[in-house]
């Protein structure tokens, strides 16, 4: 008789990433706490990262933005975007829910949870309007979803982004109030402003992520390129990560330590809406059929925001030290801890998900032996 096999169980994800990964929860915390602190404890610190701008964001955030995205547009497989682009179970739910569902839901949210504070209400809205093109990219990877999905996702967003952000900050903040009786806002961005902030955050990483791959691979070859190459430079984005994180808030560390109730209640149609969006995207994924890393990536594709471009329209449209521009800080202050607890979350329920197909699960960070950053 044949001698009796068994497969030992496949490790938990925790188990098979590095020290840094499995903790990277506490370095976020961490980094904010420090930005916060620095913010409020260093006179003028916030007033000296502001002066130099780039589409109206910190140049240190810029940089780090810039240097956090990199690695992960790296590790593309761009011929591969192929297979996505034919995907329309993937491609229209994510149009529909970026563009449609997303921002009629902080809309919603928005009046019916602040409907005393104009300020900050109006500052939701132009969150809900600016959807993800650059930190979305981390938590898709951290929570295995799909690179070229999100890196394809992530191109139509912006392209949206260019066409319609405009038309739908118009639509949101004066056209549809005007029909419901409510109160009108106006907002001033051109049409080559969203452009420009699209241009630098999404495209210089892009280009450069891609001439990487293109470049390394005809040198070295793709073995070398992921087995040498990209472990060298993938910290690099939880590097940036941290480094935005603890520039960002080090900029509002004042003005939120200052104004703690009003940060509250700026939180509370925050989390709802992260949470509506994810779960709601993540349900809809498992509904349809969707393997587990292409839902990942849809839930959160619709749940992150730009916040770099929300932030830059507040403070053009409405000054620096505004209601508005404080909402869209407080955006990534709420968003942040959130999303990272739902890559969690979402590594937790991949079991309940159709396994990936064999060339998805080929690539997938996890096993990859960590994170992906």
């Amino acid at each position: 008789m044949a001698a009796e096999t068994t497969t030992a169980p496949a490790a938990p994800v925790a188990a098979r990433l590095s020290f840094v990964d499995r903790y990277l929860a506490v370095w976020i915390l961490l980094a904010m706490a420090a930005g916060l602190g620095l913010g409020r404890l260093v006179p003028g610190l916030g007033g000296a990262l502001a002066k130099v701008t780039v589409t109206g964001v910190s140049l240190p955030i810029a940089l780090g933005l810039l240097v956090m995205m990199y690695p992960v547009l790296a590790k593309v497989r761009y011929d591969r975007l192929d297979t996505v682009t034919r995907d329309r179970r993937l491609l229209v739910p994510s149009l529909v829910l970026n563009w449609v569902l997303g921002p009629a839901v902080m809309f919603a949210l928005a009046w019916l949870l602040l409907p005393d504070l104009p300020d900050y209400r109006t500052g939701l809205i132009i969150v809900g309007l600016a959807r993800c093109i650059a930190m979305v990219i981390i938590w898709n990877d951290l929570a295995c979803g799909d690179r070229e999905a999100a890196a394809v996702l992530v191109a139509l967003n912006s392209v949206f982004q260019v066409i319609a952000f405009s038309a739908l900050g118009w639509f949101y903040l004066s056209a549809l109030p005007g029909w419901l009786g409510l109160e009108q806002t106006g907002l001033d961005i051109s049409v080559w402003e969203i452009a420009r902030s699209v241009l630098i955050f999404l495209g210089i990483p892009l280009v450069a992520g891609f001439l990487t791959r293109r470049l390394g691979e005809k040198a070295k070859g793709r073995d070398w390129y992921e087995t040498r190459l990209i472990p060298r430079i993938g910290p690099f984005a939880l590097y940036g990560l941290l480094f935005t994180i603890v520039v960002l808030f080090a900029l509002q560390g004042e003005a939120i330590t200052s104004q703690p109730m009003d940060v509250a209640r700026i939180a509370v149609p925050l989390l709802v809406y992260f949470g509506v969006m994810w779960a709601g995207s993540m349900a809809l994924g498992r509904t349809m059929g969707l393997d587990y890393p292409r839902s990942t990536t849809l839930a959160f594709t619709a749940a992150g925001n730009n916040f770099e471009l929300a932030i830059a329209v507040a403070i053009a449209t409405f000054g620096a030290s505004s209601g508005q521009a404080l909402a869209g800080v407080v955006g990534p202050l709420i968003e942040v801890p959130v999303l990272i607890g739902l890559v969690y979350v979402a590594l937790a329920a991949r079991r309940y998900f159709p396994q990936p197909t064999a060339m998805a699960a080929e690539h997938s960070p996890a096993q990859e032996g960590s994170a992906g950053v």
